[in-house]
């Protein structure tokens, strides 16, 4: 394993009881782009699931024309879809947006809302993308980092990567991939609806992040978890 330099910091029973990437957390970008660089040396896109029985949601809204982060956690039955838990959370908005770096900008808020669930998801969807990013290091990842906690990135847009045409059908995918290496998949979730890119965050693969985000759909083009929690934290 790479060094890790002083600012990043490997935690081997974080608050969840898992293994977790502590670091400091720069305003910078440049410091911000050095942590990502450390941090994807850690990402695992193998399996390394509990039995899901809660699956999580997590998503991000802003109010005070951006000064304050609105961030809203969710807890599902993973096998009914029933809402069991719901927590939000306001933070000061600690950065504004940087292309790449919004992770930095939204995680203290994420963080917030998901200490105050009484349930700990086994599985978190994030609203936003989780490997397929330029430095492999999307909001979904680097959740899943300081959580500790398996994530999946579900996004409405690609943010880097090429991918063929999508069959119109629901459940139909073709791989999204970059410089030569797969990063997710983009998925039809519902017929005659844009897609949406699935990737890996942690400790999942892309099958099982595929199979998680299509048992969390509906009848609408995202899942269930992305749905609350986007209510939750938009106030709709």
């Amino acid at each position: 394993m790479p060094e890790t330099p002083s600012d990043v910091r490997v935690v081997e029973a974080g608050p969840y009881g898992h293994r977790v990437i502590d670091h400091d957390w720069p305003h910078e970008a440049r410091a911000c782009r050095n942590v990502q660089k450390t941090l994807t040396t850690h990402v695992n896109t193998v399996d390394d699931l509990p039995p899901v029985r809660w699956l999580g949601g997590v998503d991000i809204g802003f109010e005070d024309g951006g000064n304050t982060t609105r961030a809203a956690a969710v807890v599902l039955n993973a096998q009914t879809l029933e809402v069991v838990d719901t927590a939000l959370a306001r933070v000061p908005t600690r950065m504004p947006y940087i292309p790449g770096l919004l992770s930095f900008r939204e995680i203290p808020g994420a963080l917030a809302a998901l200490e105050q669930l009484a349930t700990l998801p086994d599985l978190i969807l994030v609203d936003g993308h989780g490997i397929a990013h330029p430095r492999r290091l999307g909001v979904a990842t680097h959740l899943g980092l300081v959580t500790g906690l398996p994530t999946i990135g579900v996004a409405k847009k690609r943010l880097t990567g090429s991918h063929a045409e999508v069959p119109d059908k629901r459940g139909a995918w073709v791989e999204l991939t970059d410089r030569g290496e797969t990063i997710g998949a983009v998925l039809r979730s519902r017929v005659g609806v844009k897609p949406i890119f699935i990737s890996p965050g942690h400790r999942i693969g892309l099958a099982s992040a595929l199979s998680f985000t299509m048992s969390a759909l509906t009848r609408y083009r995202l899942p269930e978890t992305t749905r609350v929690a986007d209510k939750l934290a938009s106030n709709r």
